[in-house]
C-alpha cells in the first residue's frame, strides 16, 4: 500500500515536469514578463511626455509662465496618477493570464470603491481640492499665504494636506478640503502703508518735505540700510490722511519685494521718527503733566497738561474734589 501511494505521488510529481505543462508555465512567465516590461516602458514614456508638456517654452512671456515649483509638483501628481492606472491595468492583465475572472474582480472593486467613497467623503474632497490647488497654481511651496485661519509659509503641498509653518515656528497641517479661500502674499510688489502723526502747530508742507527727503535718501541707500534691494517703488508721502483729536496724520506708501514688506515698514517708520526729531517737529502722544501746590488743605493740582504737547487745562475746586477740563480732548475729569 505504501508502494502504491509512493508511485502515485511520484506520478503527480513527474506530471508537473511534463513537457506540455512546462511549456505552459514558460508561456505564462514570458507573458507576465512582457506585461511588466510593457508597463514599465509605458510609464517611462508617459513621464517623458508629461515633463516635456509642462516644460516652459523659451519664448513664452515670463509673466504667463507658471512657477517652476508648481510645474514640478503638477508633473509629479500627473505622473503618479498615470503610474497607478498602468499598475491597475497591468495587474488585471496578469490576473487574466492565470484565468482569474476579471469581471468579478471589477464588480467587487466597484462595490468596494462605492462603499469606500461613501465612508471617506472628506478624504475624496481633500484629494480633489488638492489637485485643483496645484493645477490652478493658487500657491506653491515657499509662498507666504493665509488659508483656513492660518498664516505662514507653505512647507509642503500634497493631494490631501498642506503644511504651513507660521512665524512662531508651529507647523499647521491643514486638510485641503478645509481651504475655501487663499490669500497669497507673494505678489510682484507688496504694499507698505502706514500713518505718521504730527502736531497741529507744525507746518504740514514742511513736515511732508522733511519726510520725503529722508525717505528718498533711504531708497537711494537701501542696500546699506536694508542689506539688499527690497523697495520696488516709492516710498512716497501721499499727504494728509486724517485729522484726529490731537494729531495730523500723514500717509506713507511704498512697494516692497515679497517677504520684505515687514522689514521695509520697520525701517521706514524708524526713518520718519528720526527725520521729524532732527527737524524739530513734534510727534503727539497721550500724556498728562501735574503741577502740585502745597497748601494748608493738602496738595492741589494747579495745572494739568493732557492729550498733547500744546494741551492745557483749567482747574477748579469742588465738593467732590478737583475737576478740570483737558484742552486737548475737551473731556471733563474729576480727581
Amino acid at each position: 500500500m505504501r508502494t502504491t501511494a509512493l508511485a502515485s505521488a511520484l506520478g503527480q510529481f513527474t506530471d508537473w515536469f511534463a513537457w506540455d505543462r512546462l511549456a505552459g508555465l514558460v508561456r505564462v512567465a514570458a507573458s507576465i514578463a512582457l506585461v511588466v516590461v510593457g508597463v514599465a516602458l509605458a510609464i517611462r514614456l508617459a513621464d517623458i511626455l508629461v515633463t516635456r508638456a509642462l516644460r516652459p517654452k523659451p519664448g513664452e512671456d515670463q509673466r504667463r509662465r507658471m512657477d517652476e515649483r508648481r510645474l514640478r509638483t503638477l508633473a509629479t501628481l500627473i505622473q503618479s496618477c498615470i503610474r497607478y492606472v498602468f499598475y491597475f491595468v497591468g495587474g488585471l492583465t496578469i490576473l487574466q493570464l492565470f484565468n482569474v475572472p476579471i469581471t468579478s474582480v471589477l464588480a467587487t472593486a466597484g462595490i468596494g470603491g462605492l462603499a469606500l467613497g461613501f465612508g471617506a467623503q472628506s478624504l475624496v474632497r481633500d484629494v480633489i481640492t488638492g489637485f485643483f490647488l496645484v493645477f490652478e497654481g493658487q500657491f506653491g511651496v515657499g509662498d507666504y499665504i493665509q488659508a483656513a485661519g492660518v498664516e505662514g509659509i507653505v512647507e509642503e503641498m500634497g493631494l490631501r494636506v498642506t503644511r504651513i509653518r507660521d512665524f512662531g515656528g508651529q507647523l499647521h497641517i491643514i486638510p485641503n478640503g478645509q481651504i475655501t479661500q487663499v490669500t497669497n502674499f507673494m505678489g510682484s510688489g507688496m504694499r507698505v502703508m502706514f500713518e505718521v502723526g504730527i502736531s497741529y502747530e507744525a507746518d504740514v508742507d514742511r513736515a511732508m518735505q522733511v519726510l520725503q527727503e529722508r525717505l528718498d535718501q533711504l531708497a537711494a541707500h537701501q542696500t546699506e540700510v536694508l542689506g539688499e534691494v527690497l523697495i520696488v517703488e516709492g516710498p512716497k508721502v501721499l499727504g494728509v490722511s486724517a485729522l484726529s483729536d490731537s494729531s495730523v496724520s500723514l500717509l506713507i506708501w511704498a512697494k516692497a519685494k515679497p517677504m520684505g514688506q515687514w522689514q521695509v515698514e520697520r525701517e521706514l517708520r524708524k526713518a520718519c521718527k528720526q527725520a521729524l526729531e532732527q527737524a524739530g517737529i513734534s510727534i503727539p502722544y497721550p500724556h498728562v503733566h501735574l503741577v502740585w501746590d502745597e497748601t494748608s488743605h493738602g496738595p492741589v493740582p494747579l495745572r494739568i497738561l493732557s492729550g498733547g504737547p500744546a494741551a492745557s487745562a483749567g482747574v477748579s475746586p469742588s465738593s467732590e474734589g478737583v475737576s478740570w477740563t483737558a484742552g486737548g480732548s475737551g473731556s471733563e475729569r474729576k480727581a
